[in-house]
């Protein structure tokens, strides 16, 4: 269950607040396929499983760009921002891949806000994300992603 702020200025004053981790999802071999034919990325590794048998991680691996696509995903299940007429994603900090993510793996979100401030007429939020692989000590992804939220009315 997300955490919810009930308006983009509730996010002020949040630092260090810790967010609910998402649901776990399983990273199948279709969605690695998909990926890598949507983004043109069909290296052995990720989308030729008998290949990959033989390679360094004994199967294939998700690509770590796919891997950071689902902070998107996660994100919303982690914190809802209400009062909001629009959010947009500025960018990202200090992106990190720290392990492979092997098909078959679950993965989950979990976040920290460690920013909120006022940018114009909206509140900027970086949440720092860690994707997390079950069964495992070290996450798949780290990312300080960068979101604005536009309140529904003049005041942010």
């Amino acid at each position: 269950m997300a955490v919810v702020f009930s308006s983009p200025r509730d996010l002020l004053g949040k630092v260090g607040t810790i967010l609910d981790a998402s649901d776990w999802l399983t990273i199948e071999q279709d969605r690695i396929d998909d990926f890598g034919r949507v983004t043109g990325d069909l290296q052995w590794i990720h989308v030729d499983p008998a290949r990959a048998r033989a390679g360094l991680f004994g199967t294939t691996i998700a690509h770590g760009y796919l891997t950071l696509s689902l902070v998107n995903l996660f994100l919303p299940q982690m914190m809802e921002v209400r009062g909001v007429a629009a959010g947009i994603n500025v960018g990202s900090n200090r992106l990190r891949f720290l392990s492979p993510v092997p098909v078959g793996s679950q993965l989950r979100g979990t976040g920290e806000i460690i920013a909120a401030e006022p940018v114009g007429a909206a509140i900027q939020c970086v949440v720092r994300v860690t994707v997390e692989i079950a069964g495992q000590d070290k996450p798949a992804c780290v990312v300080e992603t960068i979101s604005r939220y536009f309140p529904e009315n003049d005041h942010a």
